[in-house]
């Protein structure tokens, strides 16, 4: 059972509505003593059987980043064109949004709980970079070129990993501004 002071319960909520998805970082980097904290939240979170299915990378190699996101842009945009949306992110346009640091969540698991289990992980820490200051966004569109077998290698995922959320880790440039939410939409409550 989860008991705590209605204070921190409040504090916690305090989080979970400060969180945004950043897309402007600073060029400060993340340590390694951050990153270790982030990590360590993130497998507090529930898992399916206790199975733990989740496996990390951490890239802060910029020069990686900036390969990855250049293989990255050209999916991304035919899968936006194909779904009828278009997007004018010019020539400039770099898909981690000047993040210094990609953490990748991959499992070699199989199984209907698995990405769920890996998800939310990614959540977790989320949440904890926000009560510590850091900025974080879901960076989906990365997913097609970290599949790739080339860059999996490059990044240390091995053959049989497969990358499932990847999540961009930075300081802030600058105020997230939050976005408006609709209400629950419930479809019973019997």
């Amino acid at each position: 059972m989860c008991m705590i002071s209605n204070e921190k319960a409040e504090g916690f909520l305090e989080v979970m509505k400060s969180r945004r998805s950043v897309r402007a970082y600073s060029g400060r980097m993340l340590d390694r003593d951050a990153l270790m904290k982030l990590l360590d939240a993130a497998i507090l979170a529930p898992t399916a059987m206790h199975e733990e299915p989740w496996a990390f990378s951490v890239i802060q190699d910029r020069d990686i980043l900036k390969r990855i996101s250049d293989l990255a842009k050209p999916i991304f945009f035919e899968r936006l064109h194909r779904s009828g949306r278009a997007v004018d992110a010019g020539t400039d346009f770099e898909i981690f949004h000047g993040a210094g640091t990609l953490v990748v969540i991959s499992s070699r698991h199989s199984g209907p709980f698995v990405d769920a289990d890996c998800w939310l992980a990614a959540e977790n820490l989320m949440l904890a970079a926000c009560a510590w200051g850091i900025g974080s966004c879901v960076i989906g569109s990365s997913l097609a070129a970290l599949e790739i077998p080339e860059v999996k290698s490059t990044i240390g995922i091995p053959p049989e990993y497969r990358p499932i959320a990847p999540i961009v880790l930075g300081y802030p440039e600058g105020e997230t501004p939050a976005t408006s939410r609709r209400p629950p939409h419930i479809l019973s409550w019997i």
